[in-house]
């Protein structure tokens, strides 16, 4: 009996390049740093995988790599708290002696955890000596950077989105206060007047900001003034409320 699987074709969505930093270019020799999300050492793999045969198809290159995985210990459930957790680090030289440890200790330097460094270096027929590890070192730290860069403004995507959805439902449940001390003053029970109060609450709810640019262009400095002036009215929604 054929098994149900030899005719489906699962494709998993192809590893995404977070960010790249700038070449750097030496006597011939040509650099430049990649990073990837990677939850597992599995996932940074594949990730390596991906920028060898797609990305750089056809070029050869050096693919140095290193990937630091914030992963749960054998038989723990992740209850017991931090201890429940190890980081799981490795690298590959590809061919390029030394280089994956020296990206590697970038990376712990910088605080990334959940990533796979890549930095590709094309090698131009003369021997950089020690700069090669400079230049290395440079592009790794540059996208460890960009990385965290990400990771904030997704942490302020989901401030805002979390406050948001607070502060709508603040704003509904002031509104049904104002309107049921408007109408217990006036003695209206106005069908169709409390209906047009519903359907304008449900149109603000239903407004939400769409932050989408702003993610795209990494405007930090937007998304965390924005992140201060949702608590503020929230904090403002709620003193009127108490």
């Amino acid at each position: 009996m054929s098994n149900l699987y030899s005719y489906v074709k699962v494709d998993r969505p192809a590893p995404k390049c977070l960010a790249t930093s700038q070449d750097i270019r030496d006597r011939g020799s040509a650099f430049v740093g990649s990073v990837y999300r990677a939850t597992t050492p599995e996932e940074a793999k594949a990730a390596i995988s991906h920028h060898r045969n797609v990305v750089h198809a056809g070029k050869k290159a050096y693919e140095i790599s290193a990937w630091r995985c914030m992963m749960l210990k054998h038989n723990k459930s992740g209850l017991g708290g931090p201890d429940d957790f190890e980081v799981k680090a490795g690298y590959d030289d590809d061919g390029e002696q030394w280089a994956g440890s020296k990206v590697s200790r970038v990376m712990q330097h910088e605080g990334v955890l959940d990533a796979v460094v890549i930095v590709s270096r094309w090698f131009g027929g003369t021997l950089l000596g020690p700069a090669r590890f400079a230049h290395i070192e440079t592009c790794a730290s540059e996208v460890c950077r960009a990385f965290k860069r990400v990771e904030e403004m997704e942490e302020c995507i989901s401030t805002l989105t979390r406050l948001d959805n607070m502060l709508a439902s603040l704003r509904q449940e002031l509104s049904d206060l104002t309107q049921n001390s408007e109408m217990a003053m006036s003695g209206s029970t106005s069908a169709q007047a409390a209906s047009g109060e519903n359907d304008n609450v449900e149109g603000r709810r239903s407004r939400q900001p769409d932050y989408t640019i702003m993610q795209r262009e990494l405007d930090l400095t937007k998304a965390r003034r924005l992140v201060g002036a949702r608590e503020s009215a929230v904090k403002s929604v709620k003193s009127l409320l108490s």
